[in-house]
């Protein structure tokens, strides 16, 4: 069976660890150049090293996507280096916590300037070039993007800010065969020393969580890896995030109900 992905070029925001990380080693496994991407040198640098033995076509461009310069010169390395360029996946991204009566301001700059800015910045230059080889353009969003949670609502916003994102650019995009799809996250296993923002604006270390009870980072990379394969728009995962969205679509009040009689189970997962 031929390989759709030999050949191909990916860049990968926020590929330095987690998610990120697990996309480029299940996409360099399948033949396709890799653009990592990420802020902290040093991790990049480590992932990069585990790219090469798996994939000799890797490099590593560390800057911040919520500037838009950094932005505009990750897919021009992408270009400079490979000629092309076949997939954009926009994984970069941070959380929050929080109820909204307590939340210093700044924390909503900051997550919409990592989860929306940081993906719009590179998607906008990156379309020329995908338009060339009706490429994808993947958004790793999140089963908080579905409906607002108690806690979240910065972060439940920046994610369903990327649904509007990512529908319009279908549409727009329609004639030029580029392919959008949108992951729908749920709780996912996390490297350790993973931080988030607390309601003052700090950034705190999230406590380790329960492995049985969460997806796997390469389960999740599998899933992106099948999206851009068969070219889906939405993939929703976990059987209780497919029961969330169903719910949610027909059943909101009732859905409301049942988060105000667990308020509990949130504020004990907000550690």
């Amino acid at each position: 069976m031929k390989n759709k992905f030999q050949g191909k070029v990916a860049v990968i925001t926020g590929s330095s660890r987690g998610i990120g990380k697990a996309i480029a080693i299940e996409l360099a496994k399948q033949g396709v150049s890799i653009v990592l991407n990420g802020r902290n040198k040093e991790r990049l640098k480590e992932t990069e090293a585990i790219i090469q033995k798996i994939h000799p076509n890797v490099i590593a461009f560390c800057c911040d996507v919520s500037e838009t310069d950094a932005s505009n010169q990750l897919i021009q390395t992408a270009i400079d280096r490979f000629g092309k360029l076949d997939f954009l996946i926009n994984n970069v991204g941070v959380s929050m916590r929080g109820a909204l009566a307590e939340l210093n301001p700044v924390v909503f700059q900051k997550v919409f300037e990592s989860n929306v800015y940081g993906t719009v910045n590179p998607t906008i230059p990156a379309i020329p070039y995908l338009r060339k080889t009706k490429g994808s353009i993947v958004f790793i969003s999140s089963l908080a993007g579905i409906r607002g949670l108690p806690g979240l609502s910065a972060y439940c916003s920046s994610k369903m800010a990327l649904r509007a994102i990512a529908e319009s650019i279908r549409i727009e995009e329609k004639k030029h065969d580029i392919h959008v799809g949108l992951i729908l996250v749920g709780i996912t296993e996390i490297e350790h020393n993973k931080e988030t923002i607390s309601a003052d604006g700090s950034m705190k270390i999230l406590n380790a969580r329960d492995k049985s009870k969460v997806q796997t980072t390469e389960q999740v990379a599998l899933a992106t890896l099948k999206n851009i394969k068969k070219r889906t728009f939405i993939t929703t995962l976990t059987g209780i995030g497919k029961l969330n969205k169903f719910m949610q679509a027909r059943f909101p009040m009732l859905v409301e109900k049942i988060i105000l009689n667990n308020l509990h189970k949130f504020d004990e997962k907000s550690k």
